[in-house]
């Protein structure tokens, strides 16, 4: 779970980072004037920045996902813990019981004798 995260994250902070320098080669190499570099800036911000919501959306959603897959995997071997102590209870209880009836047999064949 926390690689998978890790490996989401970085790609998010590559994607930032991909911008970024994105940005400044095309401010180094861009042959126009300052308002309009001013005004690509502005917009390609606002697309890094919605880009990077979705992607924090994106992995909300998966933890949150993932967060209730595993809730559910839980009560699942719970109840499959409760059935298997319970069926080895009943066992226990049968075997000693059992146990108990032998005992009595030979109890009462040794006072026979």
């Amino acid at each position: 779970m926390e690689d998978r995260d890790k490996k989401v994250a970085a790609a998010a902070l590559l994607i930032f980072a991909g911008g970024v320098i994105g940005a400044g080669l095309a401010l180094l190499f861009a042959p126009q004037s300052g308002t309009r570099t001013r005004k690509d800036i502005v917009r390609y911000s606002k697309k890094v920045r919605n880009r990077a919501d979705e992607v924090v959306d994106d992995l909300a959603s998966n933890v949150n996902n993932l967060v209730e897959t595993i809730g559910d995997k839980t009560e699942e071997l719970v109840e499959k813990g409760k059935d298997v102590a319970g069926s080895a209870r009943k066992d226990l209880i049968r075997l000693i019981e059992e146990g108990a009836s032998k005992l009595e047999k030979f109890r009462t064949i040794l006072s026979r004798m």
